[in-house]
């Protein structure tokens, strides 16, 4: 395992941006600044990469989409807290993708939805933007927003039945 304690968080994320941006994702070392960014933000805003993980594993085994409230449930923080820190760059659900991307799982993210989105598993349009934007930026080819996010559905839930 590589030391980064003489790392900045600055430096990290410019190393992660690196090995996207030259599709070098499936490096080792790629691996572990995803898990280095993951620990490193979850010190400072305490939103738990793992528990989110687990809930979002443990929803696509059952075969239903989960919210972006149930996130934050997982890791024991209020949603008024949780809720700026789930969306954007480097938000929760973008460092989720990654560590999805990283561990070689299903897109789970595209089973978290808000609330109004639960009873269909649909995101809304702004959601839907985010999702695919970092599909993209970990090199995934997405044409039709829609259809991506509905392939990636059925992927966890395809993934979640082999896991039972």
């Amino acid at each position: 395992m590589t030391d980064f304690s003489n790392k900045s968080d600055i430096e990290i994320e410019q190393w992660i941006a690196n090995h996207q941006k030259q599709q070098q994702t499936t490096s080792e070392l790629y691996r572990e600044l995803i898990e280095e960014r993951g620990r490193r933000t979850e010190r400072k805003k305490g939103l738990n990469l793992e528990k989110s993980l687990s809930a979002l594993k443990q929803a696509a085994i059952a075969g239903h989409c989960i919210t972006y409230g149930d996130l934050a449930k997982a890791s024991g923080i209020e949603w008024s807290k949780a809720r700026h820190q789930m969306n954007g760059k480097n938000g929760h659900l973008d460092q989720l993708l990654d560590l999805c991307d990283s561990r070689k799982l299903p897109l789970l993210t595209a089973i978290c939805v808000n609330q109004k989105g639960l009873e269909k598993g649909e995101l809304e349009d702004t959601a839907l933007a985010g999702f695919t934007l970092g599909a993209r930026r970990i090199g995934r080819n997405v044409t039709d927003e829609i259809a991506f996010h509905l392939a990636a559905k059925e992927e966890c839930w395809t993934w979640g039945k082999s896991q039972q």
